[in-house]
């Protein structure tokens, strides 16, 4: 690098956490310090976030994507983004951020509560003072204290909401002295009874963890655990497993061994925080705590595995999940959120989240290189590499997939409905020997697809400066194995952190939920009937689609896909088009079974599903046309969409109890001129999610610039 050149920085990977390296090396603040290249597979990015648009414009997913109310770094970046684009001399195609990102606040959860059918849990979660993404108010902080008071007073209201005779005072202002002296009257004896009692002790322990000095171990965990006797006590005796309020018992009984724990663990004063407890799997650490198997079973943790996809293996009989992973995202969850518990995206994840990064980075001068598969990142020969030395990259090699006409640059953009998008196949016009490449059905995705037209390496001093690799965890043993062979931290890494196929199906319906006999809002689902146990209802995609006679509404369904005893072979090339027709068997007999629970209006007299129902985009009349010769029965099923998320980089990384401390940091300065970013790094928050891969990113972005602060990293809380 000459001096007063810019840095050249290589990023490989177009996921959240590449992109949001890109985003924050690229801001006009730096005046062009980073000049920055993206080297993709294939003609899009999104990683597992990855949408494109099929025939008749249709939103076509990798899974169901929703975003949550506390994801403050993600909504920040996309807000910001929005914003700049709108400001710029070439305004924007995308509209403001708040017709992209729609609140939803019903979530509903299955469970047979030992009953052959099914029951519906569902609620509906109130707004919360400002955005994801405001400015925070000044000397806010999210502390475990402070979701634990959150946890209590929602204690307090659940059994307030069955005992109206409770009084609802809370002993605020006292001094500490007095404080004490209180709950020691509570130990003795207490002032009420009942629920009355219960919901003293609740008040004087919220008190407690605001204005008591620690440590108070001792006095505080007697208090604790004398609360929690009392009040599983008025549980037990109030309640059965068939009561109609027996959710609250559940609810009730979870939180109460996070509380417990958390006292118990010293949570509160562990430098390590939630970490302290990441060697125990979840439901062994509420059982620890009290929680009862009624509770560990309940569709509140299963719903918790199920958005977290937390099966070892893809096998719904192996559910792991650490321990403090899993309670910083409950807290996090529902007393983090601002705005809205959940949110949706007006369309697909690569309309609404990659296609405006793409147009901002494009436009502050960012290059993409598509078409480029990473297959070696080169690093010195020597030794192995003990704690304390210092390496670097010397190389990088891609096989090139594809020549673009011309020597340009790759345009990779659609237009639908006047919104530029990803299509769901590239544009073979753009590429030479596209014909070719087309009737050869070039999948440029699949990793076992080994074809390439040229190869490139791009060397350190010569092209680059740095690089940002933000390729996902189960493609490191296939780019980087120099470094995993001389280093152990990498190889421990890529053993431990482990990731799970998954699998995702799609249809369009011509009736609408209500039509169907869905009775309620149409919520977020989860906990329901495996290997499909979380769903939603997508009416509101319609309408940005390319539908001459629209469908009444589009359901998206997904869940882990089981590994197969034996990996396949790198040469296997068509295991990915095995593993879609298992994808494509398992949606049928889903519908052909499961569905009826869901929707009885969908199933005829004889318990038969509708196929007539499904939307096809290629019969005549999706066109405008005459109704002509259709598909019929289960064949009808061949017009939608289905998929198998099996490559390296697809698969969804798990947190497993005891691996999470193997996780390297985007901080590590082991390689000085490499940083990685992707949910799969020590970010923070170590769990497979758009706002880990976008923390990670910014983490990225600060190891090479400074920029931005650890404390402008919302939920980053490591020494």
């Amino acid at each position: 690098m000459v001096v007063g050149e810019p840095v050249r920085v290589v990023i490989i990977g177009g996921g959240c956490g590449a992109m949001a390296a890109a985003y924050e090396l690229s801001r006009p603040e730096h005046n062009g310090r980073y000049a920055i290249t993206v080297y993709q597979q294939g003609w899009r990015l999104g990683g597992k976030g990855a949408s494109g648009r099929g025939p008749s414009g249709r939103v076509e997913e990798h899974g169901l994507h929703v975003w949550l109310g506390f994801y403050e770094n993600s909504f920040r970046m996309m807000r910001e983004c929005y914003a700049e684009l709108e400001a710029s001399r070439e305004g924007s195609p995308f509209g403001p951020w708040q017709d992209a990102f729609l609140p939803e606040r019903d979530v509903g959860l299955f469970s047979r509560s030992g009953s052959p059918d099914w029951r519906k849990w569902s609620a509906r979660f109130p707004p919360r003072p400002g955005l994801p993404g405001d400015p925070l108010p000044p000397g806010a902080t999210s502390s475990m204290a402070g979701y634990l008071q959150q946890a209590i007073a929602m204690l307090r209201t659940l059994i307030l909401d069955v005992d109206v005779s409770t009084p609802t005072e809370a002993p605020d202002g006292r001094r500490p002295a007095d404080l004490l002296e209180a709950m020691a009257g509570w130990l003795s004896g207490g002032t009420f009874t009942g629920a009355a009692l219960i919901v003293e002790g609740l008040a004087l322990l919220s008190s407690a963890l605001r204005i008591l000095p620690l440590p108070m171990e001792a006095p505080l965990v007697r208090f604790v655990e004398e609360l929690n006797i009392a009040t599983r006590s008025w549980l037990e005796e109030r309640w059965l497993a068939d009561h109609p309020k027996r959710h609250i018992w559940e609810i009730v009984d979870l939180v109460l061994a996070i509380v417990v724990g958390s006292v118990r663990f010293n949570l509160l004063r562990d430098p390590r925080g939630l970490e302290a407890i990441d060697h125990y799997e979840c439901r062994e650490w509420l059982r620890l705590n009290g929680a009862s198997e009624r509770a560990v079973r309940s569709p509140f943790v299963v719903g918790l595995y199920d958005l977290a996809l937390a099966y070892e293996d893809g096998d719904a009989s192996k559910p792991a999940l650490a321990a403090g992973q899993a309670i910083r995202g409950s807290l996090r969850m529902f007393f983090g959120y601002r705005g809205s518990l959940f949110w949706r995206l007006r369309a697909g994840m690569g309309d609404v989240v990659f296609a405006p990064l793409y147009e901002l980075l494009r436009r502050r001068g960012v290059r993409f290189q598509f078409f480029h598969k990473l297959t070696n990142v080169q690093i010195p020969s020597g030794p192995p590499i003990q704690p304390g030395d210092r390496s670097h990259v010397e190389a990088l090699e891609f096989d090139v997939q594809a020549e673009i006409h011309g020597n340009r640059d790759y345009d990779p953009l659609i237009n639908v409905g006047d919104r530029p998008c990803w299509p769901s196949q590239p544009d073979f016009e753009q590429l030479v020997d596209g014909d070719r490449l087309r009737r050869e059905q070039r999948d440029f995705e699949s990793h076992w697809d080994r074809t390439f037209t040229s190869r490139r390496r791009l060397e350190v001093k010569r092209d680059f400066d740095a690089v940002v690799l933000g390729v996902s965890v189960g493609a490191i043993p296939h780019v980087c194995p120099q470094i995993l062979a001389r280093d152990q931290r990498w190889a421990t890494m890529v053993e431990k952190v482990k990731t799970t196929a998954t699998q995702a199906f799609q249809l369009w319906l011509q009736e609408d939920l209500s039509q169907l006999g869905w009775q309620g809002p149409p919520y977020i689902v989860s906990a329901f009937d495996k290997p499909f146990d979380t769903w939603c209802d997508m009416a509101h995609v319609i309408p940005e689609e390319a539908w001459v006679r629209p469908p009444a509404t589009a359901l998206y369904f997904c869940g882990v896909l089981r590994d197969p005893p034996v990996p396949p072979a790198d040469t296997d090339a068509p295991y990915p088009h095995r593993r879609a027709e298992e994808v494509r068997e398992n949606a049928l007999a889903f519908l052909r079974n499961s569905g009826s629970a869901l929707w009885p209006g969908a199933y005829d007299a004889a318990g038969a599903f509708r196929w007539e129902l499904l939307a096809d985009p290629t019969a005549p009349e999706a066109a405008g046309g005459p109704p002509g010769e259709q598909s019929r029965g289960e064949q009808r099923f061949l017009s939608q969409y289905w998929r198998a998320n099996v490559n390296p980089t697809d698969r969804y990384v798990l947190a497993l109890p005891g691996s999470l401390k193997h996780r390297i940091s985007p901080l590590d300065p082991t390689y000085d001129n490499l940083t990685i970013a992707g949910d799969w790094t020590d970010c923070g928050f170590n769990e497979g999610c758009t706002e880990a891969a976008v923390i990670s990113g910014r983490l990225a972005a600060h190891a090479l610039s400074a920029s931005p602060s650890l404390a402008e990293i919302h939920g980053y809380d490591h020494p």
